[in-house]
């Protein structure tokens, strides 16, 4: 699997004939130096954790620029079908979905989900969530986005059910678990998750603006931690 960051939360798989983006927020996004068009090229499902903006970012424009499938949540599939993306597959805490030469999973996240339109009117848009997508027949390790959350103790829970290899954790702090607590959840509830990826920092002043605090909490575990260049895609 080919993996890419463009920054804060936003990630680009590659593996057999899909291309997987996950919460696409490139457009106003400081940190990505890209343009959308080269990023989404050849996209073939856009995968959100929740309604938050700096999450759902292009999604709309990317789904109907390539035709990629959305695959989130219900309410939010419903809110942004509404806006013109013609191709979504709704799901909720817990399913899974088919998607031919992979799965998608929605774990449960602990944030919030919600966007106010231009005339202050304040919509719900569900539960926020993590997700792993879990591809087919060895075409690429199974990867859990925490999506927005702080630690929990049934991250252990996930290890067990899904089996993941590959983690996005945010750990940028103020609206998500910092640098502590995401060690933690590594550490305690997902020790045998090799390759750890930090995110959802240096986006904004408020966030965190490196993971060097990450790396010191994972302590004599800093090994599994991967620090990917913006826009530069690896391989795992």
């Amino acid at each position: 699997m080919k993996i890419t960051w463009f920054g804060h939360s936003a990630f680009r798989l590659e593996f057999g004939s899909s291309v997987v983006l996950i919460d696409p927020f490139l457009t106003g996004n400081a940190t990505f130096g890209g343009t959308v068009a080269e990023a989404s090229r050849g996209a073939t499902h856009v995968v959100v954790t929740h309604g938050h903006a700096d999450h759902v970012g292009d999604t709309v424009a990317i789904a109907k620029a390539t035709g990629a499938k959305l695959v989130t949540g219900f309410e939010l599939c419903q809110y942004l079908g509404r806006q013109g993306v013609e191709a979504t597959d709704p799901m909720n805490t817990g399913g899974t979905t088919d998607q031919g030469e992979f799965t998608v999973s929605l774990t449960i996240a602990f944030h919030s989900s919600a966007e106010m339109d231009a005339n202050g009117v304040l919509h719900n848009l569900g539960l926020p969530n993590g997700v792993v997508v879990a591809p087919k027949a060895g075409l690429g390790p199974v990867v859990y986005h925490m999506g927005d959350t702080e630690v929990f103790s049934d991250m252990a829970l996930i290890g067990e059910l899904h089996r993941p290899t590959v983690a996005m954790v945010p750990m940028g702090d103020r609206f998500t678990m910092g640098a502590r607590g995401a060690a933690l959840a590594m550490r305690r509830f997902l020790p045998e998750v090799p390759v750890v990826i930090p995110c959802h920092y240096r986006t904004f002043p408020p966030l965190a603006q490196s993971p060097d605090a990450f790396l010191t909490e994972m302590g004599d575990q800093a090994g599994r931690v991967r620090v990917p260049a913006v826009g530069e895609a690896f391989e795992v």
